[in-house]
């Protein structure tokens, strides 16, 4: 993201708003929020919902760097999406540790793109699985 965004005075007060809206307004109770701790301490968080079609959607996954490998990243997303079910997403591009890591999870990018915040993102997605 670029230091613009981040530096921006309302950031903070906008993202605020967010969690507040994703955890407690009832538009938003079909929500998935995982959160990761190591040593008692948040180190990542997950969110996922329903899209626009019949796949859920990753709406966003967040990890401390120091918990990269550690198998957080893994737990956080099989806890917010079943494994196999379908699912698209949008990551940065390029943003190749988490393409890679999208990719180990059957996502593959779909031809869409588009432009927030100065970010340019591809979506990602995969068919479910047959049980």
């Amino acid at each position: 993201m670029p230091d613009a965004v981040l530096d921006d005075p309302s950031f903070l007060t906008r993202r605020e708003r967010f969690w507040e809206a994703a955890l407690t307004d009832p538009r938003y109770r079909t929500n998935r929020v995982a959160v990761a701790e190591r040593d008692h301490e948040v180190v990542g968080i997950a969110m996922s919902g329903a899209a626009s079609g019949p796949e859920a959607q990753l709406h966003l996954i967040y990890l401390l760097r120091r918990a990269h490998g550690s198998g957080a990243g893994q737990a956080l997303l099989d806890a917010v999406i079943d494994p196999t079910e379908a699912a698209s997403l949008w990551v940065a591009d390029p943003n190749p540790r988490a393409q890679a890591f999208y990719r180990r999870n059957r996502f593959r990018p779909d031809g869409e793109a588009k432009e927030e915040d100065g970010v340019h993102e591809i979506r990602m997605s995969r068919p479910a699985l047959r049980r």
